[in-house]
C-alpha cells in the first residue's frame, strides 16, 4: 500500500510517500517546501492558502518526477496539520481572505467583550465560563482561539463575513481543495471549543454557537479522521500531477498525530515530544482537566480517546538561541554551517552530532549550572507570561559546554515537572516514548532518561512520526487495522536508553532547585516584563501553547 501524506507545518509543508507492508511504514521519499507568515503591528498573523496549495503541487510535483511508478499508485492521501486557524471559503472552496494563523489575536475585543467583566472565575466573567463548560466542557479563554478570530472578521470584516460558506482550518482546507467537500476531523472541531459536549464529540454546540454569535451553518460535518472526505478531483489531480480519484482522508491535527506515529497512541501510553516546542502527552479514555497545572484533554485521533497534553514552549527554541548567541561562531558548533541554515531538519542533525561529542564532556548536573527554558513565557504547569529564561549559579570554573549541557537539562526538568505534574489526574507510563527533532540525540534521551528518572524509548525518523501517524490514518480507513491503537503499536523502539542511577541524586537535587527557581522570582519576572498595555505580557506566551492549552474546566 502507497500513501501519500502531507505535514502542514507553521512555516513549510512536508510531503512524504509511504510504504506499508508487513506492519512496517517505510518513507520512500520526501520533500520540503517553506511559505510565508505575515505578522502585522496590530497583532496580526496572516498565511496565504494559495501559498499553501502552490507549494504542496511543487512538493507532489517533485515526488512524481522522482517515483513516477510508484505515485501513479498511491491508494489514499492524508494530512497532519497545525491547528486552530481561521480559513473562510465560499461555496466555491475560494477562500475570502487570508488565513488567521493559531498566532492571530486580534480578536482580543471580541473575548474581552464576553469575558473580562462581571463577577469573576479565574479570570473570566462567571456566567459566561460556566455558561460555556455547561455547553462544551471548555471555554476560549485566550484571544487566540479561533472563534474571537471568526467574531473579529464579523465585527470588521461585514463583506467577507457575509460570503463565508464554511470556516475550515489548514488541512481541512487542503482537503476540501482536492475533494470539493467541506467537513472537520474530530480533534479540530474540538480545536475551535465549539463541540457540544454530549455529543461524544460528533456535533457542534448549538447553545455555545449562539451564545458567542457563530452562525452554526458556517461550520462543517464532524467526521472521523479515519474517515474519507471524498475523491481526487480531476482538475486538481491535474495540478498536482497525480490520478484522479484517490481517496482524500480528514487527517489529524500535529498534536494528535505525533503520539501515533511514535508508536504511543494506545490507552495509557505517555510520549514526550521535543522540536521548536516541547510536550507531555497521555492517552486517557474520558476528558479530564487540571485547572491548576493548566493540562487538559485533547480530544485524539481515534475516537473516544483523548491526549492528556501540557506544553513546553521553548524546547528546541532554546537550541536556536544557543546556535545564535552562545556558540555558533566560538566554538564551531556545527558540522555543516551552511546546511544548517539552508535546511531546518540539519539543525538537529548537525547540532546533535556536535553535542554527542562535545556536550558529554560536561558532567551531569553541568557543574551546578541549571537553565530555566522559559524564553517566551510558559503555560503548564504555571501559566506565567512574564517568565523568562535564566542561567543559574554561574562559577568562574564554568565553561561553554557547561552552559549548553545546562540548556539540555533545563528542558528535560521542565518536561519532568510536566509530566509529575500530570500524575496528579492521570496514570503515566513507565516507558517513556520520546520524538521529535530532539530525539535524533542519544545525548538528550539519556539525559531525559536520567532526568526523568525513568526508560526512554525512541523510534526510527523520530523527526517524521507526524507523516506516520497521517500515514496510519489511511491504513485504518482501508482496513489494514482495526483501529488507529492498533496501528501505533506496531511501531516498534530502535532504542531504549534506561537511567543511570549515579545520576539521581544530582538531577532530584537540581529539579527541586529548578521548580523553587521559578517560585522564587515570579514577583521579579513580573516587574521587569509587563507592559503598560495589558497585553503584550501574554502575547510573550508562546503562540502555540497559547493556542492548544487554553482550557478551563472541571474534571
Amino acid at each position: 500500500m502507497l500513501i501519500l501524506t502531507y505535514d502542514l507545518g507553521t512555516t513549510a509543508v512536508k510531503t512524504s510517500l509511504y510504504k506499508h507492508y508487513q506492519g512496517h511504514f517505510q518513507l520512500i521519499d520526501a520533500e520540503v517546501e517553506e511559505y510565508g507568515l505575515t505578522v502585522l503591528p496590530n497583532g496580526g498573523a496572516e498565511q496565504d492558502p494559495d501559498e499553501w496549495w502552490e507549494k504542496v503541487c511543487d512538493t507532489t510535483a517533485a515526488l512524481s518526477h522522482r517515483n513516477p511508478q510508484q505515485m501513479a499508485e498511491v491508494e489514499g492521501i492524508s494530512f497532519c496539520a497545525q491547528m486552530q486557524a481561521l480559513v473562510l471559503v465560499d461555496e466555491h472552496i475560494n477562500v475570502l481572505r487570508p488565513s488567521m494563523n493559531y498566532m492571530d489575536q486580534r480578536g482580543a475585543a471580541q473575548q474581552r467583550a464576553l469575558f473580562d467583566r462581571g463577577i469573576k472565575i479565574s479570570g473570566m466573567n462567571a456566567s459566561a465560563l460556566l455558561r460555556s463548560l455547561s455547553h462544551t466542557g471548555v471555554a476560549s479563554a485566550s484571544a487566540k482561539d479561533p472563534v474571537w478570530k471568526y467574531l473579529w472578521v464579523k465585527a470588521n470584516e461585514p463583506d467577507v463575513y457575509a460570503h463565508i460558506y464554511k470556516w475550515l482550518d489548514v488541512k481541512e482546507y487542503i482537503a476540501a481543495r482536492m475533494t470539493g467537500v467541506c467537513v472537520r476531523s474530530e480533534d479540530s472541531a474540538f480545536s475551535t471549543l465549539l463541540v457540544d459536549k454530549k455529543s461524544d464529540g460528533r456535533a457542534w454546540s448549538k447553545a455555545e454557537c449562539a451564545m458567542l454569535g457563530v452562525d452554526i451553518a458556517h461550520l462543517p460535518p464532524i467526521v472521523p479522521s479515519t474517515a474519507v472526505v471524498g475523491k481526487l478531483r480531476a482538475v486538481q489531480a491535474a495540478e498536482l500531477g497525480l490520478r484522479p480519484g484517490i481517496p482524500v482522508f480528514a487527517g489529524g491535527g500535529d498534536a494528535s498525530l505525533i503520539s501515533v506515529g511514535a508508536g504511543a497512541g494506545m490507552l495509557g501510553a505517555t510520549h514526550i515530544y521535543w522540536g521548536t516546542s516541547g510536550w507531555v502527552g497521555t492517552i486517557i479514555n474520558k476528558p479530564t482537566v487540571d485547572i491548576q497545572t493548566m493540562i487538559a484533554a485533547v480530544t485524539g485521533a481515534e475516537h473516544g480517546l483523548f491526549n492528556y497534553f501540557a506544553e513546553l514552549g521553548t524546547a528546541g527554541k532554546c537550541f536556536q538561541w544557543v546556535r545564535d548567541h552562545l556558540a555558533a561562531d566560538e566554538i564551531n558548533m556545527y558540522v555543516n554551517p551552511s546546511a544548517v541554515t539552508d535546511d531546518p531538519e540539519s539543525v538537529y542533525e548537525s547540532m546533535y552530532d556536535y553535542m554527542g561529542t562535545v556536550v558529554e564532556q560536561a558532567p551531569a548536573g553541568s557543574g551546578g549550572v541549571i537553565f530555566a527554558p522559559w524564553l517566551h513565557g510558559n503555560r503548564s504547569p504555571f501559566e506565567d507570561p512574564f517568565v523568562r529564561g535564566m542561567f543559574f549559579n554561574l562559577g568562574i570554573e564554568t565553561g561553554k559546554s557547561e552552559l549548553i549541557r545546562a540548556v539540555l537539562e533545563g528542558v528535560c526538568m521542565h518536561l519532568r515537572w510536566i509530566l509529575e505534574s500530570s500524575q496528579r489526574k492521570v496514570q503515566t507510563s513507565k516507558v517513556i516514548r520520546f520524538a521529535g527533532g530532539g530525539a535524533l540525540s542519544p545525548v538528550t534521551a539519556q539525559i531525559l532518561a536520567d532526568v526523568l528518572g525513568r526508560p526512554v524509548e525512541t523510534v526510527d525518523s523520530p523527526q517524521n512520526v507526524g507523516g506516520v501517524g497521517a500515514a496510519m490514518l489511511v491504513a485504518v480507513g482501508l482496513g489494514a487495522y482495526a483501529t488507529i491503537a492498533q496501528a501505533s503499536a506496531q511501531v516498534k523502539a530502535n532504542h531504549r536508553y534506561e537511567p543511570n542511577p549515579a545520576n539521581r541524586a544530582i538531577y532530584d537535587r537540581n529539579f527541586k532547585i529548578f521548580t523553587m527557581l521559578y517560585h522564587a522570582n515570579r514577583k521579579i519576572y513580573k516587574i521587569m516584563n509587563e507592559s503598560d498595555d495589558g497585553g503584550a505580557g501574554r502575547s510573550a506566551l508562546d503562540a502555540q501553547a497559547a493556542a492548544r492549552a487554553t482550557f478551563t474546566g472541571a474534571q
